[in-house]
């Protein structure tokens, strides 16, 4: 995926491109954002480093315990065995405490901070890129990955410094009872170090795949469980258990592929070490090293060999745990490094007058429109050179067919898009030209397809507006109908609706938006299908409360029922994206033209 160069993380550091990016740059990359809690990951790395210099200091006793306390020649030793071990253990102890502890405090928060600033940079992408990425992938994001880095990395984090320091400990205190038995041990050293870069590629890669395959299994059981009702209708069941089967068994094996690499690397570093202990037992037995080895010596080397294969396996186990956690980096990063949408504009909008304009807009979807070809530019543009004007207080309602361009319209003017060509301006001025923010703050949006939040009434209500008092709550309520049912709920307005508005009807959620609408109290309104799935009685409220919507806004209505915009200022038909026909009602419909002919086919059905 590629990044923009401009694009930054919360530490101002510009992010290397993920395809070249090494998991060390990454790593480092992450550890920018436990620079605030360095002081409980300095904590964290003393409390590892003394864990392990604990187990070196009381294995480290073994070769006097034979030499000097079973033998009997040092009657002091034993007299204090038992304490020393007693206070070792204590020490111990509290080293791990704060290593935990303390490691865990630095991730949790790193992986909170990071989880933060990655729902906040989605929420500031484009609409486009959400067009093209799949919501339950990007929750997946959020949930899973970072999940993944905080155990990952954090496990990762304390298993290399505690056991890295734990045997180069040991390897030291061997050096100083036997360099010469602590040199064969070595030798294995560079044997090692080929697998582990091997085995690191290959977890790199399966972890990767992890991370695309539950992204796969969240979006397929969000699209599902939405759509429940659809596949209860329709009899989807078993289709449904088939898709997730087939996609949940990929999730499986990508997972035993990461466990086979993983289970097949361990055993062979210990076979290769085990060599190694077995030449120790052999040259032992040489006249040379008899003479100078003492039996605690022997013994000691040999019990540190093998206890040294225990943090290897670790050392090496980790380096599954590490990739996936950097698989988890690369995934999230790859969004953080996604462009944040543009504001070009200069200019602050506090209050519109009204005016809009729409001079010869051009906009297509299509990111690789060939502009040389003039047909294939006609076909890709969803709008092909729009033109119309409207005065303040004005109402413009947009019919055609679907698909014929009408939403793609009011997605232009609160630029969720940018035109191709043309322009659309707000009282003369160029839309482009204003504060993204303060543009969007000019407008109300009504739609078919209500979007409500699992809150109260009240809450949802002043979501556009929610330093509003509580009078002003109430009167928008009354003015959209919205009391007429609230009174009945046995908490009013502080009822809590449930996730996008599940305890309420489609009128019901319908009368909502329209007070939320009024709340705002904006100058543009833009009304897109939003009687158009209501009964007949839902209907009579709903245009009871646009009419109260609409008094002295400019409004742009986009209707398939021609009976609810016969008093507009202003009818547009569209057709494949083109005006082929404008002007009022009575003139439309004595053009006998396209508006005249949906009219007879909608009135005389």
């Amino acid at each position: 995926m590629t990044e923009s160069s401009n694009a930054q993380d919360s530490n101002n550091q510009t992010p290397t491109p993920l395809d070249s990016a090494t998991t060390w740059q990454n790593f480092i990359r992450l550890m920018k954002y436990a620079k605030p809690y360095k002081f409980g990951f300095i904590a964290a790395i003393i409390g590892m480093l003394g864990y392990a210099a604990i187990d070196v200091y009381f294995l480290s006793k073994l070769q006097p315990l034979i030499d000097e306390g079973l033998t009997g020649t040092n009657p002091e030793f034993m007299k204090w065995a038992p304490v020393f071990v007693v206070v070792a253990f204590i020490v111990r102890g509290t080293f791990h405490f704060v290593a935990n502890y303390c490691l865990a405090w630095v991730g949790n928060h790193v992986v909170a901070d990071l989880r933060q600033q990655l729902f906040e940079h989605i929420m500031t992408l484009p609409v486009a890129f959400h067009d093209k990425e799949s919501t339950g992938a990007l929750i997946s994001k959020i949930t899973f990955d970072t999940e993944q880095v905080l155990h990952s990395v954090s496990k990762s984090v304390l298993t290399i410094i505690q056991q890295s320091a734990f045997v180069i400990g040991l390897l030291g205190w061997m050096f100083y009872l036997s360099w010469q038995l602590s040199v064969i041990f070595l030798l294995i050293t560079p044997l090692i170090a080929v697998i582990v870069t091997i085995v690191s590629k290959r977890f790199r890669q399966v972890s990767k795949r992890i991370q695309g395959a539950m992204g796969e299994v969240t979006t397929a059981a969000e699209q599902t469980f939405n759509g429940h009702k659809v596949v209860l209708t329709f009899g989807g069941q078993q289709r449904e258990y088939s898709r997730f089967a087939q996609i949940n068994k990929h999730n499986r094996q990508q997972r035993m592929k990461m466990i086979a690499t993983k289970a097949s690397s361990v055993p062979l570093i210990q076979v290769i070490a085990s060599f190694a202990l077995a030449f120790v037992f052999y040259a032992v037995t040489s006249d040379t090293l008899k003479e100078a080895i003492s039996p605690g010596i022997f013994v000691s080397v040999i019990t540190y060999m093998t206890m040294l294969l225990r943090p290897l396996k670790l050392l090496t186990n980790v380096n599954s745990e590490f990739q996936r956690g950097m698989a988890a980096c690369v995934s999230i990063f790859a969004v953080l490094d996604q462009e944040k949408e543009l504001d070009t504009g200069s200019q602050s909008l506090v209050k519109a007058k009204g005016h809009i304009a729409f001079n010869h807009v051009n906009f297509s979807y299509e990111s690789d429109l060939d502009t040389s070809d003039d047909s294939n530019k006609a076909a890709k543009l969803a709008l092909n050179d729009v033109s119309f004007k409207l005065k303040p207080g004005e109402t413009l309602a947009l019919v055609g067919r679907s698909g014929s361009g009408k939403s793609t319209a009011s997605s232009l003017l609160l630029r969720f898009y940018d035109v191709t060509s043309g322009e659309i301006c707000i009282d003369d001025v160029n839309i482009e030209n204003y504060h993204l923010t303060d543009l969007r703050k000019q407008f109300s949006y009504v739609s078919q397809q209500v979007v409500l939040f699992n809150d109260t009434l009240a809450n949802n209500i002043a979501y556009g507006k929610p330093e509003a008092t509580q009078e002003e709550i109430i009167a928008a309520a009354k003015s959209a109908h919205v009391m007429e049912f609230a009174q009945h709920m046995e908490q009013g307005l502080e009822t809590n609706i449930g996730e996008n508005g599940a305890l309420l009807s489609g009128g019901q959620r319908q009368r909502v938006a329209i007070a939320r609408a009024l709340l705002c109290d904006t100058p543009f309104l833009i009304l897109d299908e939003a009687t158009s799935a209501l009964d007949t009685e839902s209907e009579r409220h709903i245009q009871d409360a646009l009419h109260a919507l609409q008094q002295n806004r400019t409004s742009i209505v986009i209707a398939h029922r021609l009976s609810t915009i016969e008093n507009a200022d202003k009818i547009i038909v569209m057709e494949q994206g083109k005006i082929i026909e404008q002007g009022d009602h009575k003139t439309l419909l004595a053009k006998d033209g396209a508006y005249a002919q949906l009219h007879r086919f909608q009135f005389e059905g």
